[in-house]
């Protein structure tokens, strides 16, 4: 399929037997890594914008989560949708790209907490952040969960509307931006999530919200918390949507704590899909940091 500003030929690795997943190799092999990360309900489609400014240079790798994107979408007798499963994923793709050294970490959503707890194992390689709208520690005390995620998670109407209609990526891509998507690009964000088969990972990873302990995610989710100050030695650059209701203040001033040197973009008119709503000055602010700054 042709999707707009997306020019690029995705790759696929059998990640786990019989499974496959996609994902963008872009930019020069000998380029410093810059490895994006992206949450739910997106896929490597959120990147692009930074991929075109940036793949000149620096060799940009993107996967699609299993069941997100253009990867395969199993059920859950062959895939178990846990966080620990995505850091294993990108894990393995990594190790099989033989991707060693330094390397840049870009997040958003998920992907915060999916990088940040592979991490946890790969501290000394990760030599500078960017972070959207994300997370790398629990839910704040002072924030309760948006009752949109609450409906998901916990009730079985929640995830009828997930799987059944797509709500959860058709609201996104509806309430997600400040400025309206055009129609092409709300296609393509929602494409991959065309049945009830391949919304599957859209709501596991809504049910695997941790909140507390004994939840799955959140041993993982705690640890990285832990860990995260020691990166405030790094340089870390953060790009935030404000009227984002899930990933809103109470977040971006957990990173200022944790990461009190970093560089931060926030903006009054940008919501969750930040990149969205801002690519025209995130992404060359992006590059520009990443020039200033050199591993």
């Amino acid at each position: 399929m042709n999707f707009p500003d997306y020019p690029f030929i995705p790759q696929r690795i059998e990640i786990r037997p019989g499974i496959a997943m996609s994902y963008l190799d872009e930019g020069p092999r000998d380029g410093e890594v810059v490895v994006m990360l992206h949450g739910n309900p997106s896929w490597s489609y959120y990147w692009r914008h930074l991929v075109l400014a940036l793949r000149d240079k620096y060799r940009c790798i993107v996967p699609d989560h299993v069941g997100m994107g253009l990867s395969d979408k199993p059920g859950d007798a062959d895939y178990r949708y846990t966080l620990q499963s995505r850091v294993e994923d990108l894990t393995r793709l990594l190790d099989t790209l033989d991707v060693r050294g330094p390397l840049t970490l870009a997040v958003h959503d998920w992907g915060g907490m999916i990088g940040f707890g592979w991490a946890l194992g790969h501290e000394a390689q990760v030599r500078r952040l960017l972070i959207t709208n994300t997370a790398a520690f629990p839910l704040p005390p002072a924030k309760p969960l948006p009752w949109q995620l609450k409906l998901g998670r916990d009730s079985k109407l929640g995830a009828l509307m997930i799987r059944g209609f797509n709500a959860f990526a058709g609201g996104a891509a509806h309430q997600g931006v400040v400025r309206a998507m055009p129609a092409d690009v709300r296609r393509a964000y929602l494409a991959p999530y065309d049945s009830w088969k391949h919304r599957i990972s859209t709501l596991r990873f809504v049910q695997d919200i941790p909140l507390a302990e004994g939840d799955l995610a959140w041993a993982l989710v705690n640890a990285a918390a832990k860990r995260l100050p020691a990166f405030a030695d790094r340089p870390a650059f953060i790009g935030w949507g404000l009227r984002d209701f899930v990933f809103d203040q109470h977040f971006l001033d957990g990173f200022v704590r944790a990461l009190p040197q970093s560089e931060v973009h926030a903006f009054e008119d940008a919501h969750h899909y930040v990149l969205e709503d801002k690519h025209e000055v995130l992404a060359p602010a992006m590059r520009r940091f990443l020039d200033t700054h050199p591993l």
